[in-house]
């Protein structure tokens, strides 16, 4: 039963709008009213984690209104992800995500529990200090989640490569013969022999699971490709393809992981939230600028970085017989612009480092022009 509930007639003064803040967990739901109109919180409440336990507490605070009234819910991205928002909505109730990061919540020390972090969501809800999180579409979200399971068996199959690597050279076998993982170096692996049975079985294990996880992936590489390959996704897919370096899978990752384009006002603003501009620590006539400040979404952010590679080798304008095939099936003016970015980027690369950055910095520099070149290709920018 929902208590401390304020009545239309005497107490608080009433709003036609009300902000629910929730914080939520996978085994409770946390709610907490507020409405601007006397600064006033009320129907602090402890609910079991399901949406339908929140459309009643709902009903309870409407009913003690007396008359109907709008409520806008909203909740921090965490690890419920769009699952509660979706159920909401699907009944016809606003629900908001709010980015932690984004939020003006004054944190006291020493005091923090449930409910205050409930009353902080909902004062941001009412004054407007946070920024939402985009809602992807289910499918976007689905292909999403299935991109996150490539990558979580690629670090998978790192990590055996290390172990691998590891258990060799702590029994004295070494390989000097170049590159590893290559064919060369598989097939030594193979025939290493421990004179001990118990240590060629170990050996054994990890070369098999290394096999399994390769086999994994490509099993996966092989349904993303699939997947770029069909509506809604072929078209904007092509068209990333034109740039150098980016595949199905990283062009995948992008559409999807950012879905709506248009929602970054300029270039500048989808770079910020890759997390790919610069840092500032400045203070009085002092500016000082830092790092790359690494906000927002680190997987597209790292991938970026990784396709920026591709720009610190070859010939400035050349383009290989694979980038030219994959750009055959776009529009020219769509190839003219991804040939200017590529030119461009590479031109930038090699000037970075004659003029003595670092590798690195270089690299990132190309990365961030990069995301500012996919979102005018997104946005249609292209002139």
């Amino acid at each position: 039963m929902v208590t401390g509930l304020p009545h239309a007639k005497g107490g608080i003064a009433m709003s036609s709008i009300v902000y629910v803040g929730m914080d939520v967990h996978t085994t409770n739901y946390t709610m907490c009213c507020y409405v601007i109109d006397g600064d006033a919180d009320f129907a602090r409440v402890e609910l079991e984690p399901d949406y339908k336990f929140i459309l009643n507490y709902l009903d309870q605070v409407e009913e003690s209104y007396g008359e109907e009234c709008e409520f806008i819910c909203g909740y921090e991205a965490g690890c419920l992800g769009y699952s509660l928002y979706n159920d909401l909505s699907s009944k016809g109730v606003e629900c908001i995500i709010l980015a932690p990061t984004t939020m003006a919540t004054q944190k006291k020390k020493g005091i923090k529990n449930d409910f205050r972090d409930a009353k902080d969501i909902a004062k941001c809800l009412a004054y407007n200090t946070y920024s939402r999180v985009h809602v992807p579409t289910m499918e976007d979200n689905a292909v999403k989640e299935y991109i996150r399971l490539r990558v979580a068996t690629k670090n998978e199959l790192k990590k055996v490569k290390q172990q691998l690597i590891a258990f060799c050279t702590r029994n004295g076998k070494i390989w000097y013969e170049g590159s590893k993982w290559t064919l060369k170096h598989l097939d030594w692996l193979r025939k290493i022999d421990f004179n001990e049975a118990l240590l060629n079985e170990t050996l054994q294990e990890y070369i098999a699971s290394y096999y399994q996880l390769s086999e994994k992936i490509d099993r996966f590489d092989k349904r993303i490709s699939e997947i770029a390959d069909t509506e809604p996704y072929q078209e904007k897919v092509n068209k990333l393809k034109c740039f150098n370096g980016i595949k199905d899978y990283t062009a995948l990752s992008v559409i999807v992981e950012i879905s709506d384009f248009s929602r970054f006002k300029t270039a500048d603003h989808f770079a910020s939230y890759l997390g790919l501009v610069p840092g500032e620590n400045s203070s009085g006539q002092t500016i000082r600028r830092t790092g790359i400040t690494k906000a927002g979404n680190s997987h597209l952010r790292k991938l970026l970085v990784e396709t920026a590679q591709c720009y610190t080798r070859g010939a400035v304008g050349r383009k290989s017989k694979a980038l030219i095939a994959r750009q055959e099936r776009n529009d020219p003016n769509v190839i003219a612009y991804a040939d200017k970015a590529n030119e461009r980027l590479k031109r930038k690369y090699y000037r970075l480092v004659r003029s003595n950055h670092k590798h690195n910095v270089a690299v990132t520099a190309v990365a961030r022009e990069l995301a500012c070149f996919i979102w005018g290709m997104m946005t249609n920018n292209i002139a």
